[in-house]
């Protein structure tokens, strides 16, 4: 029994249908020593993944503020093609929270794909002073808003 028949493996169907906010395939120099994909690469891109929902939702300059427990369910392959969906959760004034969940195939066999982890992410919108500073609200006909810096 392998990670992505074993019992905790979670098949996932229909990879593909919603489009990921990052997708990536993980290579040689993102591995332990027990040849699999360190924890912390997939906990970077999370984090990553996040953002770009946030932004999707009008926040325009994000510092990450927490993230939830992550438990890893199956292992990640060098060669794999691990894609992270974003879903939005919360807005509040200055803060957002997104949840990513990680789902990784083997390249050329998506339909071999399987549930990784999950997170959810509470990132706060600020200026470039680092202030938190409101998150306007984006509706479905307009864009997110550009950085609104000045030089």
């Amino acid at each position: 029994m392998n990670a992505t028949t074993g019992p905790n493996a979670a098949k996932v169907s229909g990879m593909g249908e919603r489009e990921p906010a990052i997708r990536v395939t993980l290579l040689p120099r993102d591995t332990n020593p027990h040849g699999t994909i360190f924890g912390g690469v997939i906990l970077a891109y999370i984090d990553q993944a996040g953002a770009v929902v946030a932004h999707q939702h009008g926040a325009a300059r994000v510092v990450t503020v927490a993230m939830d427990k992550v438990v890893f369910h199956a292992p990640v392959y060098v060669g794999d093609l691990v894609s992270f969906y974003g879903e939005l959760v919360r807005i509040g004034r200055t803060s957002i929270t997104v949840k990513v969940t990680v789902e990784a195939a083997p390249l050329g066999a998506p339909g071999e794909g399987r549930r990784v982890t999950e997170a959810v992410i509470t990132y706060v919108n600020v200026d470039r002073y680092g202030v938190p500073t409101p998150i306007p609200r984006v509706t479905g006909d307009s864009p997110p808003p550009e950085t609104r810096e000045t030089s």
